[in-house]
């Protein structure tokens, strides 16, 4: 099948919109389809086009249905779409109209959308390929207590909630928050160095290669989620597969994967609410634990094959509207 995703972010972006495209394009060819990635749509001879941000990839999911208005359009929702978009947006609401099916990656994105789309919403989890723990260090024994943070220095991240938590720690505490992400602009990357000058418990290591950012996310004792919005972020899928243990803020793209039960979690910008998680993670091996054993409960749910299996069921549905289509 020729399968388009759209996406709006440009070829040599490092933002995550592009990194899931290229995950799903590198999917999808496994399972046999011939798939293409750009950043609009051209009149291009795709039987089924996924269009990943429904308000800033409107203009190709409109113009993919009015060529094409019997071949399957999936609208893939990102954490803008859910929790900035949709409430103000009209075309990004029309978006979900044209579709399809609707791809979300956690169960509460569900929860923001009309009861009527319901029936067209499946949620696709991010799998993470487990990685070999060979040479890492158990966690409960580091000193330093590495606690990381991973993603690039964008305002929506909230990347220095970790660094300003660790700030207020006790003087005895081994805590050292290890921020690995390339910066979006000088003004992030000038804080980032300021903070190190002042703060002795941070060290920003910029952009790394995924295969360091995987040893010292499976190395670190903790990872700090911070962001004031997601989806369903890639990294915490990463850390449960890892076998790291989260502390996240409490937005509805983490809950629906973590959980609503689950003990890691603070309000967004509560620097004073971190600090008193971090200084609980270090000193409470049983907290650190049941954190631990929470995540690995999850972890079936990134299997690859599972999340192969999900796409090739959801091809195979669209494939099948399809021909409905074709023959009414």
């Amino acid at each position: 099948m020729r399968i388009g995703i759209i996406t709006p972010a440009p070829p040599r972006s490092r933002y995550g919109n592009r990194v899931t495209a290229l995950r799903w394009a590198h999917l999808l060819r496994e399972l046999g389809h011939h798939v293409s990635i750009a950043m609009a749509y051209e009149g291009e001879p795709y039987e089924l086009l996924i269009a990943l941000h429904a308000r800033r990839s409107y203009p190709s999911a409109l113009s993919f249905h009015r060529e094409h208005p019997d071949r399957p359009l999936i609208v893939a929702l990102t954490g803008t779409d859910l929790y900035r978009d949709l409430p103000r947006s009209r075309i990004a609401q029309r978006a979900l109209e044209l579709a399809t099916r609707i791809v979300t990656l956690q169960p509460k994105a569900q929860d923001e959308l009309r009861s009527r789309l319901h029936d067209k919403v499946r949620v696709i989890y991010q799998s993470v390929a487990a990685k070999p723990r060979h040479g890492l260090r158990s966690a409960g024994s580091q000193r330093p207590f590495d606690v990381c943070v991973i993603g690039h220095l964008r305002p929506v991240k909230d990347p220095f909630r970790a660094a300003l938590a660790a700030r207020r720690l006790p003087r005895g505490s081994g805590i050292r928050v290890l921020h690995l992400g390339g910066a979006m602009d000088e003004g992030m990357a000038s804080r980032a160095r300021a903070e190190m000058k002042v703060n002795p418990r941070y060290r920003w290591l910029g952009e790394q290669s995924r295969a360091r950012v995987w040893r010292i996310l499976a190395r670190s004792a903790l990872l700090v989620l911070s962001s004031k919005l997601e989806g369903g972020a890639n990294v915490l899928s990463e850390a449960i597969v890892a076998g790291t243990p989260v502390l996240a803020s409490h937005i509805a793209g983490s809950v629906g994967i973590l959980g609503e039960s689950y003990d890691g979690y603070f309000k967004v910008g509560d620097t004073q609410g971190l600090a008193r998680l971090l200084a609980r993670a270090e000193r409470d091996p049983a907290f650190l634990a049941r954190l631990r054993s929470d995540g690995a409960r999850l972890k079936p749910l990134f299997d690859p094959a599972r999340e192969r299996k999900a796409w090739s069921r959801l091809i195979a549905e669209c494939r099948r509207a399809g021909n409905a289509r074709r023959g009414a």
